[in-house]
């Protein structure tokens, strides 16, 4: 890709990462935000406009390159997925130039037999037998040069669910950390938070929708320093898909499943943000056709930031946990902040979203190592 053209925008007030500055100059060369430009190739009058770093989607799950543009579009700039059918092919669209920055977990820990197996599409070898089989998994993912590890931690006690058991998981987690590798752990219900809590996960992704938190376990979190990315797009897309669905709707009036409600995500939410607990925004998006709802790439995103807001989160609270926040969680040094130095992955945007969080989606141009992309 030919290189991208040295860049200054003026009169543009920037997000700092904890408020917004009065209106100054922003340059960048060689993918990197640098020192004033004595003669740039293009100059930018932002005419007072926003000027907020590249935003991160925690948790989404890509499947071709033009997923990667499509989160481009709307100013998210890196993502993490968290878990493919398709490793192979999927490592190969890491760090490309142009494009919005992948990094990946590859395949999923499972119990055998798990939903992930039987109907989605991954292969057996992902589920874990035992303890035993559980460094036989962590290699193969370290082998494969994983950008971290994700596990499936489900409620033995829902209706025809496999779960691993608690030793397999701190098994699994133990080796991971061995190998130097963060865990995220998939938690939908108290019982699988407590499980990855025990076994000390570096992060949950999903909050309960079926289900209150004990009150000790925020407070639990929050000590060992677990970070949460609530995903409450997903969730609620979630209690809405399923809730139409008349299998789910008479399991529950026969009592063989809880109640599943939005609103249970929100108040767990707002029970880690009392806690102290680190939150950082992630969506769920997906194309998943098997999935009973899928987040919109990108797009998503911004409505996650204005569900967060719903929960107790500032704007500034919700646009850290989208930025610098989220590249701290995940050891991305390079990005999340406007700094001499860092990737010039930045979003220009109409308005001040650190009092109006909607003012995310009032784009007026988009950035990634430097390349305009809208």
């Amino acid at each position: 890709m030919k290189r991208a053209a040295s860049t200054t925008i003026t009169n543009v007030r920037v997000f700092d990462g904890h408020q917004l500055t009065s209106p100054r100059s922003v340059s960048m060369a060689n993918g990197l935000i640098c020192d004033a430009i004595a003669t740039p190739d293009q100059v930018v009058d932002a005419d007072g406009a926003t000027m907020l770093p590249g935003l991160i989607d925690t948790h989404v799950h890509v499947e071709t390159l033009d997923n990667l543009k499509t989160y481009g579009h709307w100013g998210v700039t890196t993502v993490l997925d968290m878990a493919t059918p398709d490793p192979e092919s999927l490592l190969k669209l890491r760090h490309h130039d142009g494009v919005t920055d992948l990094y990946s977990a590859g395949y999923p820990a499972v119990a055998p037999k798990a939903t992930q197996i039987t109907k989605m599409g991954y292969p057996e070898s992902i589920g874990v037998a035992g303890i035993a089989d559980a460094g036989r998994f962590i290699d193969a993912q370290a082998r494969c040069s994983v950008d971290y590890v994700k596990i499936i931690i489900e409620d033995p006690k829902q209706p025809g669910t496999q779960a691993l058991s608690p030793e397999v998981i701190s098994a699994l987690v133990e080796r991971a950390h061995a190998k130097g590798l963060k865990v995220i752990a998939h938690t939908t219900t108290p019982v699988s938070v407590h499980r990855a809590v025990v076994a000390g996960v570096d992060i949950l992704t999903h909050v309960p929708i079926a289900g209150e938190l004990d009150p000790e376990v925020p407070r639990e979190v929050a000590a060992k320093g677990i970070v949460v990315s609530p995903t409450l797009t997903m969730m609620r897309g979630l209690t809405s898909a399923l809730g139409r669905r008349p299998l789910l709707r008479a399991q529950a009036a026969a009592r063989l499943m809880p109640k599943l409600e939005y609103a249970g995500a929100r108040r767990s939410t707002a029970a880690y943000l009392a806690a102290g607990v680190t939150v950082v925004a992630g969506t769920d998006a997906n194309q998943d056709s098997t999935a009973p709802f899928s987040p919109s790439a990108g797009e998503s995103l911004h409505d996650e930031l204005g569900l967060l807001v719903e929960a107790g989160l500032t704007p500034v609270q919700a646009l850290r946990a989208a930025t610098v926040t989220a590249a701290e969680v995940f050891a991305l040094p390079d990005r999340g902040a406007i700094e001499t130095g860092r990737r010039a992955d930045l979003l220009l945007v109409d308005g001040d979203s650190t009092r109006d969080i909607s003012t995310t989606t009032r784009i007026q141009g988009i950035w990634i190592k430097g390349q305009r992309i809208r």
